[in-house]
């Protein structure tokens, strides 16, 4: 779809991210997010005062919508356009499986059960009394 086939009052029933997605679709290069909005409010006749209120919810809508990508120094584009690479740094802190089985072995000779902490238990609750539901009645009346 091109944005000379839309009519006016289609154009203006469009949401602003698609009406972008038109705009960067047909002019192939990214654009500043400022200039991106000014030639929407061109198309869809916004006043100055609009568009100055609107670029934040146009900001955010495009962070939301997956068909975009912030590039550097402020501009946007179609996220079709630009190769997602994914660089993995192996530095001196990762963790190999290695590591992470010698550890649980060193783990696992260090858990033991000490008995002294049941006794303790024990000693703190000797001077514990219960009192039956049957009992607290009777000392009520």
């Amino acid at each position: 779809m091109n944005l000379k086939d839309i009519n006016q009052e289609e154009l203006e029933n469009m949401s602003y991210d698609d009406i972008a997605f038109l705009i960067l679709t047909e002019k192939k290069q990214k654009m500043k997010i400022i200039d991106l909005f000014n030639e929407i409010g061109k198309l869809v006749h916004l006043s100055e005062t609009v568009i100055e209120d609107k670029i934040g919810d146009f900001f955010e809508m495009l962070t939301l919508d997956k068909r975009f990508v912030m590039l550097e120094d402020g501009f946007w584009d179609l996220k079709t356009r630009h190769a997602q690479d994914i660089v993995i740094d192996e530095d001196e802190d990762d963790v190999s499986m290695e590591d992470i089985e010698e550890s649980e072995e060193t783990i696992e000779e260090e858990i033991f059960y000490d008995e002294s902490e049941d006794d303790e238990a024990e000693d703190d609750l000797k001077d514990l009394v219960v009192i039956s539901d049957d009992e607290d009645e009777e000392s009520m009346l």
